[in-house]
């Protein structure tokens, strides 16, 4: 597989999209062009300070504006926002990118991918989660082509889940909250856990790929700090920061209770909500939280400790380097940051921000 040298991003200015577009250039190997709405966001201009990364304004809902980024580059990593499109919409543009990155002639495309839980749940609708079968519907289809056509274009997935740092954000499935100063996470998880991911190692994972083409092509790279169990995330932080905190098992209907004024709502805030096939938000996270307390999605660790030898390994290891990063630097603590006045002006991700609003 040849090397490629510059790369269009789609989803660069996203939670995952901000440290991988930074672990691509960071040594010069490798060009951005980022996809964005806005290059003057605050977020578009985190990354403008970088060498070697420059903006498309437009949005991947455009056939003109994806060819115009894919025709200039010869790499891709597509991470849609199934949030802003909808299930339906993100399948659509998904396939259209990657024909029209085939056509243009890009070498490497590496697609930004969760793990399809209907099918790894034997199809089974309680498990069913539209913006995670959206995307792995799409894996599937990717990797199916790549065996015809990877001769043209090499082609990968980058299989993730939710960030560890959605733990201690606000605007996410699972906020923390101070309650007469405890740390405490409620939320219907039972005994099971959370695959969750380092933000930080998305970094690493996605430069791999782009690095190791050979072997790139074709694997669904799917990745994961460890399976997060909250009790074992409570007990970690209260170890690790000497704060205490608990994790409360809840039911559905306890925990949708707060958030009655958008469970309804469309999952993806621009689907149609009169098209049968939406999936609502409440819906949505029914799948969400029924995989983690099943145990649907397994992940290879002997492979990721092959791949990455330096990666975080568990919950207590992602907050002992939080700690000892705002020690190094000054940065806020996680206690500090899950102090409610905090929580509200911090969200880790791009559609909290937003207030779940914005154009497709």
């Amino acid at each position: 597989m040849p090397n490629v040298s510059r790369i269009f991003v789609i989803g660069a200015t996203g939670a995952q999209g901000l440290p991988v577009v930074r672990g691509l250039v960071e040594d010069g190997r490798y060009s951005v062009l980022a996809l964005t709405r806005d290059a003057g966001s605050a977020r578009a201009q985190s990354l403008a300070s970088l060498k070697s990364v420059a903006f498309l304004e437009g949005t991947f809902a455009d056939e003109a504006t994806l060819r115009e980024g894919l025709r200039s580059c010869d790499g891709a990593f597509v991470n849609i926002d199934g949030f802003n499109a909808g299930e339906k919409t993100e399948m659509y543009w998904a396939i259209r990118t990657y024909e029209i990155a085939l056509e243009e002639g890009v070498k490497f495309f590496v697609y930004g991918n969760l793990d399809y839980t209907l099918k790894k749940a034997g199809y089974r609708s309680m498990f069913r989660t539209g913006h995670y079968d959206g995307k792995g519907r799409i894996g599937d289809w990717i990797l199916d082509q790549t065996r015809a056509n990877g001769d043209r274009m090499g082609a990968a997935l980058f299989t993730t889940g939710p960030y560890m740092e959605m733990a201690f954000s606000g605007g996410t499935p699972m906020p923390p909250r101070l309650e007469d100063g405890v740390l405490t996470w409620r939320v219907p998880l039972g005994d099971g856990a959370v695959v969750h991911v380092a933000l930080d190692d998305c970094a690493y994972y996605v430069r791999w790929l782009f690095d190791h083409p050979e072997r790139a092509n074709g694997m669904n790279l799917e990745v994961a700090i460890e399976h997060v169990r909250y009790a074992d995330l409570a007990a970690a932080f209260e170890r690790v920061t000497g704060h205490p905190a608990r994790y409360v098992d809840t039911d559905l209907d306890t925990y949708f209770a707060p958030i009655q004024a958008i469970a309804g709502q469309p999952a993806g805030y621009n689907a149609d909500p009169a098209d049968k096939s939406t999936m609502s938000f409440r819906e949505n996270f029914t799948g969400f939280w029924n995989q983690w307390k099943h145990g649907i999605i397994t992940r290879d660790y002997t492979l990721l400790d092959e791949i990455h030898p330096g990666r975080i390994r568990s919950a207590e290891d992602w907050i002992r380097r939080w700690e000892q990063r705002a020690k190094e630097t000054g940065t806020e603590t996680l206690w500090e940051r899950v102090q409610p006045e905090r929580l509200a002006r911090r969200p880790i991700l791009k559609l909290s921000e937003d207030h779940r609003q914005g154009i497709l």
